[in-house]
């Protein structure tokens, strides 16, 4: 099977993997793809590669032998597709994306529109549609699931973010400030929900069943706050460049609290650390611009 991957995918597996395990991946993905095919059960039909696409996965739109559009997801194994499909079996269709099929490393799912997100609407009713969507997502977890808690996994980013800080001692004071925050969110957590990990409004799609559905998610357990605080700073390159960017970021931290119940304080929190955690990250991988303007949102916290 011929196709290009969308360069996003090819630069985002570098960032993630290395040049060499994503050049290694890229290359067996043909084989891959064929492979997911015929493991679905059923006969697709290849229509062409979505793109621009995500940062983890190879997505192709497909057509089922009865007729029926879909997406077949293509991700290598460090993108954790069996947990993207537990959660999605979870779901089953209420506020995401329906799993139709699954196996190793590639997931048949409903056909949404990927070139309509709730980016494209104006921003207040973008936040609204978010708000109304993302609490569908916190239910309670399968039993015996094997997802990560919002502890482990910032646990584990933590590390990285101090190993920044201390090469570039001018982010310490904001390295520090967030951490602090982290570990006193964590202390307690009020609740152990079913999260979508990664949600925002791109993360929302247009869909026919519904008007508006979840995808991508990286899901774990936790609380609320810690989902909605990805959303917090949507459209930061707005924000920054607005005079009133300070004000209105908290000005949504007040508006999504209070509009699902969640308390202002640990979304603060989870709001600073993730976008610290987030700006760092960014500036590791050579994106300055996208760490740099997420950092100038942190400091406004």
């Amino acid at each position: 099977m011929g196709f290009e991957p969308p360069q996003r995918l090819v630069r985002a597996l570098g960032e993630s993997y290395g040049d060499a395990a994503a050049a290694d991946w890229l290359a067996r993905l043909p084989a891959l793809a064929e492979e997911a095919l015929s493991s679905t059960g059923q006969q697709l039909t290849v229509e062409r590669v979505a793109a621009p696409g995500g940062r983890s996965s190879l997505v192709l739109l497909v057509t089922c032998s009865d007729g029926t559009p879909a997406a077949l997801k293509i991700a290598p194994s460090g993108a954790a597709p069996e947990l993207e499909q537990a959660a999605l079996a979870h779901w089953n269709g209420w506020g995401a994306v329906q799993l139709l099929n699954g196996g190793p490393g590639a997931l048949l799912l409903e056909r949404l529109h990927p070139e309509v997100s709730l980016r494209s609407l104006p921003e207040a009713k973008a936040l609204l549609e978010a708000a109304g969507t993302v609490r569908r997502l916190w239910v309670e977890p399968p039993a015996g699931h094997g997802f990560e808690t919002v502890a482990e996994r910032t646990g584990r980013r933590a590390e990285p973010m101090r190993a920044y800080a201390a090469a570039d001692p001018s982010l310490e004071p904001l390295v520090t400030a967030a951490l602090a925050a982290r570990e006193e969110l964590v202390a307690h957590s009020p609740e152990l929900l079913l999260l979508h990990g990664n949600f925002r409004q791109s993360k929302v799609l247009a869909g026919e069943r519904v008007p508006w559905l979840t995808v991508g998610p990286e899901p774990l357990v936790g609380e609320r706050a810690y989902d909605l605080a990805r959303l917090v700073r949507d459209r930061v390159e707005d924000l920054i460049a607005s005079p009133g960017g300070p004000v209105t970021a908290r000005r949504r931290i007040k508006k999504l609290a209070d509009s699902l119940d969640v308390d202002r304080e640990r979304l603060h929190g989870w709001t600073l650390f993730r976008a610290v955690e987030s700006g760092t990250r960014a500036l590791a991988v050579g994106r300055r611009q996208e760490g740099e303007l997420t950092l100038e949102f942190a400091g406004w916290l």
